[in-house]
């Protein structure tokens, strides 16, 4: 892989240097290997770039319009219903006891604020496992993002 050469400079001093043959050494590692460490993970071994990217686009799009579309429903019905319980509060059907649910509301966020610096080891160890799986598998994953972006804009 790497020959020495001899070359004569001006003094005519003998130089010694290394010739590193690089398309050997490209061929052997990954672009992503170099980037984001030594265990590229399974998929990166099996399939080609071309199909990985396409595999996680189409993965992805899928994903983005049902969570497009189950978010519209979502918002709709969630407005809707305090379009309907502001109609009924208005038109009297319904008395709203604005000191207690400001007290509940404030009872609320001090058991939030309580809470909060106590994060689940589950949400912590599901957390590290989902990096992990996006390290080793960077190119679907990369793929999934921009399917899904272009998913949630269809």
């Amino acid at each position: 892989m790497a020959e020495q050469q001899h070359s004569r400079g001006a003094d005519d001093e003998d130089e010694v240097y290394e010739m590193l043959d690089l398309t050997a050494h490209a061929r052997t590692q990954q672009w992503w290997s170099a980037v984001f460490g030594s265990s590229s993970g399974p998929i990166a071994e099996k399939h080609s770039v071309a199909t990985q990217i396409m595999t996680g686009g189409a993965a992805g799009w899928c994903v983005g319009y049902v969570f497009q579309r189950v978010g519209k429903i979502a918002a709709t019905a969630v407005g809707g219903g305090f379009l309907l319980l502001q109609i009924a509060n208005h038109s009297g059907y319904v008395q709203v006891d604005w000191k207690k649910v400001e007290k509940d509301v404030n009872k609320a966020k001090r058991r939030l604020k309580k809470n909060t610096n106590k994060a689940a080891p589950e949400f912590n160890t599901f957390i590290e496992e989902a990096t992990e799986f996006v390290k080793k598998n960077i190119v679907v994953s990369s793929g999934f993002v921009g399917g899904f972006l272009l998913g949630l804009a269809s």
